[in-house]
């Protein structure tokens, strides 16, 4: 009995897990963040596997990501600007950040 109790809970985690990258994808769509990026190619900006890789160690990533999205800016990623996001909630933003990181 134990064993399918874990077995349903893993089971349930991974489903929650799955679900919410695909409504971390989708509010990324939503907020137009796909039309220039993609998680594994490079389009206009980075991907988001470039971002994560680049970012991985630095504990102040999600505050850093957070400014840097909603302020725009260019030169990081080369000289194609990426224009400010100020409409999009710092709620939103940190979704979206803590997804990107973790791809």
């Amino acid at each position: 009995m134990k064993l399918r109790v874990t077995t349903l809970a893993a089971t349930m985690l991974l489903a929650m897990s799955a679900s919410n990258a695909f409504a971390d994808e989708a509010l990324a769509t939503a907020k137009g963040c796909m039309a220039c990026h993609k998680v594994d190619m490079k389009v206009v900006g980075p991907s988001y596997k470039d971002v994560a890789a680049k970012y991985k160690d630095d504990a102040a990533a999600v505050d850093t990501l957070v400014a840097k999205v909603k302020a725009g800016g260019k030169g990081v990623w080369g000289e194609i600007p990426m224009p400010p996001n100020p409409a999009v909630s710092d709620e939103d933003l940190k979704t979206l950040v803590t997804w990107i990181l973790s791809q």
